[in-house]
């Protein structure tokens, strides 16, 4: 079953609950805590994220049934302690959150209030869920799951569209578990592929100059950026300099070439975010985390910004565009 199918059983499931159950909860106001490693929202940039534009979509509106308590790290991933204390303080009914250690800020701060999250590669091996199956506790979401092989498949498009690149910088976070993982698998595949690996780490907003300087420093002939705070929030500026400097960039989620990388490859995050939108429904009206498993993506798409390949002087091959599920022209 696809994912789009899987939110349709899972909408028309709901829709079809006990009358008695609805009325219960007839008048009710929740509250709704997100704990985001990245920056505060404007106000209108919230209302249409998808996971609010789900929320709506199954009956959540701010304001009137739904109050929203935010709190960014703005990239400080040492502030999600205190801030999760702060959602728990403020007596929410569930938190989202969509990072590793926004999940383990969260649970550490609770292990009551349920908590739904997107972004984490491996909640089994962090110890966030008993298993995926059956997580257990008051965690649960979905995973994104970028382990070795989807790794491997990114440095082989890279090679294909530039097939003499031997050395590329990864600019990664060693604070962030799903970061320092997704390391482990790339030192692991490059050698087979011919890579040599240059690690960059960007623990902070305040590391971007000295992580380009290395880049600089070390010789890169390309870039890869992990999609982790506090890359996230630096994307364009480090995208920016990847094109002035002609390295050839990719990462795992399409903002990343939206932003200038020469291509991405990896899951639909929007998707998995309509998704914990949907678990949250579900928690709402009386589910248990423990018993809704965590959900794994299904499909994985390549997008190739075309403007940057001009920039870089680089040609596409036809039979990568032709697989490519969005090209940025």
């Amino acid at each position: 079953m696809d994912r789009r199918a899987f939110i349709g059983t899972l909408t028309g499931g709901l829709l079809a609950a006990p009358l008695a159950v609805e009325a219960q909860q007839a008048g009710k106001v929740w509250r709704l805590g997100i704990l985001s490693p990245s920056t505060m929202p404007s106000e209108t940039a919230l209302r249409q994220s998808p996971l609010m534009q789900k929320l709506a979509e199954l009956g959540y509106v701010e304001k009137q049934n739904l109050v929203v308590e935010y709190r960014a790290a703005e990239g400080k991933i040492d502030r999600l302690p205190d801030l999760a204390v702060e959602l728990v303080q403020a007596k929410v009914d569930a938190i989202f959150t969509a990072s590793s250690p926004g999940v383990q800020a969260a649970r550490k701060a609770t292990n009551v209030i349920p908590i739904v999250f997107t972004g984490v590669n491996d909640p089994v091996g962090l110890g966030l869920v008993a298993s995926l199956a059956r997580p257990g506790g008051n965690v649960t979401g979905v995973s994104t799951l970028l382990a070795g092989d989807l790794v491997a498949k990114q440095l082989q498009l890279l090679k294909e569209v530039s097939p003499r690149v031997s050395r590329i910088a990864i600019v990664w976070n060693p604070t962030n578990p799903g970061s320092a993982e997704a390391m482990k698998d790339t030192e692991v595949v490059a050698p087979s592929l011919g890579i040599k690996i240059v690690p960059v780490a960007m623990e902070t907003p305040s590391k971007l100059s000295s992580a380009l300087a290395t880049i600089v420093r070390e010789r890169a002939e390309a870039l890869a950026v992990h999609p982790t705070a506090p890359m996230w929030e630096q994307r364009t500026q480090i995208l920016d300099f990847a094109v002035t400097k002609r390295l050839p960039a990719l990462s795992a989620v399409r903002e990343f070439a939206q932003a200038g990388a020469l291509m991405t490859y990896g899951p639909d995050l929007v998707d998995h975010v309509r998704l914990a939108a949907v678990y949250l429904d579900k928690i709402f009206k009386g589910a248990r985390p423990a018993d809704l498993p965590v959900l794994q993506p299904t499909k994985f798409e390549l997008v190739i910004n075309l403007k940057t390949a001009k920039a870089l002087g680089l040609t596409i091959p036809p039979s990568l565009l032709q697989r490519a599920d969005q090209l940025i022209e």
